[in-house]
């Protein structure tokens, strides 16, 4: 869909929040098995199989209908607590044949366990109670295979076996102390700075920061008995989400854009999930208008870009069907986590969070510049095109020390709210937008994860990142595994690469140089390449090259790259249905010979709002200090020496 800067819709109210849920929930329910214990929207099977997608569209649809209930304290909403009661007491009866997968049986069925659990104990008077007592047993044996399972991955996933104990512990069911004990402290070792937590022991920074590992410690603390269980850590959570919000927020472009980062991004309005939490929580730094906008803003992007479809159902994709963005497993109903987003729905009709004036956000107030330390970001936003740019020197969902592929929803060296990481599979084997990589006479191009941080700061209104990788080419293994992570396959070293970036702006100034070849490697025989944004459109983008500058643009967009130090040659590459955001993908490219031990300075640039001339950019470079000449014509210093691998390499 082609880009263009313009004022979003008003804010809806309460009813309009609602009317968007029954239409999610109208459009989901359609496809319910007779006994309504599955829910399968029409779509190919997922990777786990047929009965696994009936329980997902059951459990993840339930969230809101949940939600729906409970926000309306169980009245008027007799048809959605009858239906969702039918299919709790068939879904949990072993002779049904619409019987759920046990959490024993497929380790997806203690994902969908959490939601289950969730909302049994938010819907509790409306359905829990009303439950005849086989059927609350049949719950309980459901459930209670979480009790000392060794499995659960140490990621996001840990909040699934806190969530069903303290449902099962309410009941007078099985549970274990030591398990939840185990779990909350594993989530305090993911905790990084401001408030920031990683997915796992990876670097991992990505959108289940917000809608895991901060949504189900505040859902949590309300579930009957979890105070008992928290032993005071609740104000720490809710102060770590307090925290976090001020980053979220900033993260949203002005049209209401979640960061096009991280994994699972079929789950689209997700990303509203951690602000309604922060209302939730009451935390004392984002007020409740602010956080009910940004939620507003984000589930409002896709509402009005036509999703869900006129069907009603929600498809895997952005703002189209695009299975690519899916993960292996991904199964017709796995969308639904969507509506994670609608959590607001649940603060019923008299919450003051209704009349709060809306506040906006920070895009749509000044141009920024800001750091996120915990995943090596500078974030830029900039008023004129409500635009954000996130510049990566710290995030790729790998550890340290590893030698893997480049996972292009992790280990760009950018991400924004207006333009997508190629995703097709040529994305995952070939760096190419947002990238510095060694090309060699084949057109292999080198990934750079896991590479280590040097640091990230801001200077006088410039943001400063920089990043140090072991240069690598991959010879893919025949079969992989998505789940985020990049490919894996045989590893050949090219060498070591250095790159720092200034940012300010709508631009960054990338400095990338060789430090070394591998043994074996020869300079002649390779190429550097400096990939700038993709821009991707169902019509193809216009494409330039003239006065060394390429340009791509769709709309009022602009991606453009121009080399900065000599030796440069400009082009426009360009992929097909390679993006979730259409069909057609340009990107600008400049190619320099490899020169060990020099810099080369290249400007890229993502502008919908012509800010200024390519041309006019210059940079002057010493030991101590790059001095810039931006497109705008203002000049600015900034100091090298807080980055010391950097300014070591500078000497």
């Amino acid at each position: 869909m082609t880009f263009e800067p313009a004022a979003a819709p008003a804010d809806w109210s309460r009813r309009e929040w609602l009317a968007y849920a029954d239409r999610l929930l109208d459009g989901a329910r359609r496809w319910a098995s007779p006994s309504f214990a599955r829910i399968t929207p029409p779509g190919a099977e997922g990777g786990y199989g047929h009965a696994v997608d009936g329980l997902e569209g059951f459990a993840r649809t339930f969230l809101l209908a949940g939600f729906r209930i409970a926000g309306e304290r169980g009245q008027g909403v007799d048809d959605l607590i009858d239906s969702y009661t039918r299919g709790i007491v068939a879904g949990v009866d072993p002779s049904s044949r619409d019987r759920w997968v046990r959490l024993d049986e497929h380790a997806q069925a203690k994902v969908e366990a959490a939601s289950l659990a969730l909302i049994l104990d938010m819907t509790r008077p409306w359905i829990w109670d009303r439950l005849d007592q086989v059927t609350k047993e049949r719950v309980v044996d459901y459930l209670s295979p979480v009790v000392g399972d060794t499995t659960y991955p140490t990621t996001n996933w840990l909040w699934f076996r806190v969530v069903v104990q303290t449902f099962l512990r309410s009941v007078g069911g099985p549970w274990s102390a030591q398990d939840i004990a185990d779990d909350l402290a594993l989530h305090d070792s993911l905790a990084r700075a401001d408030g920031w937590i990683s997915d796992g022991f990876e670097r991992s920074f990505d959108h289940y920061v917000g809608w895991a590992l901060h949504l189900y410690p505040i859902l949590w603390s309300r579930m009957q008995g979890a105070a008992e269980l928290a032993g005071g850590r609740t104000a720490t959570d809710v102060a770590a989400l307090d925290r976090f919000l001020l980053d979220a927020a900033a993260l949203v472009g002005a049209d209401g854009s979640p960061l096009v980062q991280g994994r699972s991004l079929i789950y689209r309005f997700a990303a509203a999930a951690p602000f309604w939490a922060g209302i939730i929580a009451e935390v004392p730094s984002s007020s409740p208008g602010l956080l009910r906008h940004a939620a507003n803003r984000v589930v409002g992007h896709f509402a009005h870009r036509g999703i869900p479809a006129a069907d009603g159902i929600l498809s895997m994709g952005w703002h189209r069907e695009w299975r690519r963005l899916a993960q292996s497993y991904s199964g017709p109903a796995s969308p639904y986590w969507a509506v994670k987003g609608l959590l607001g729905i649940s603060l019923p009709a008299d919450h003051p969070v209704w009349t709060a004036p809306a506040e906006p956000l920070p895009v749509e107030e000044t141009d920024s510049i800001r750091r996120v330390g915990a995943a090596g970001w500078i974030v830029s936003g900039t008023r004129a095109d409500g635009v954000v740019r996130v510049v990566n020197h710290g995030t790729d969902h790998a550890a340290a020390g590893t030698l893997v592929g480049d996972s292009p929803l992790y280990a760009r060296l950018g991400y924004s709210t207006a333009a997508a990481p190629l995703a097709d599979g040529r994305a995952w084997r070939e760096p190419l937008e947002q990238s510095v990589a060694l090309v060699d006479a084949a057109g292999r191009a080198t990934h750079r994860a896991a590479m280590t941080l040097l640091g990230a700061e801001i200077a006088d209104g410039v943001g400063i990142a920089a990043s140090t990788a072991h240069a690598h080419w991959i010879d893919p293994a025949a079969t992989q595994t998505r789940h985020g992570s990049g490919i894996t396959g045989d590893v050949e070293v090219a060498g070591d690469l250095t790159v720092l970036s200034l940012v300010r702006g709508p631009w960054e100034v990338r400095m990338s140089r060789v430090d070394r070849l591998a043994a074996g490697q020869d300079a002649a025989a390779l190429r550097l390449r400096i990939g700038g944004w993709a821009l991707a459109d169902d019509d193809a983008p216009r494409k330039t090259t003239e006065d060394d500058v390429a340009r791509a643009a769709t709309g009022s967009l602009v991606s453009g790259i121009r080399p900065l130090t000599p030796g440069g040659v400009v082009a426009v590459a360009t992929r097909s249905d390679a993006s979730p955001l259409g069909a057609h993908t340009a990107v600008p490219v400049v190619e320099h010979p490899v020169a060990v031990g020099e810099w080369v300075a290249t400007i890229v640039a993502l502008d919908g709002a012509a800010a200024g001339d390519l041309s006019v950019a210059a940079i002057e470079l010493d030991e101590l200090a790059a001095r810039v000449t931006w497109p705008d014509g203002v000049a600015t210093a900034s100091r090298l020496h807080p980055l010391p691998a950097a300014y070591a390499a500078v000497r």
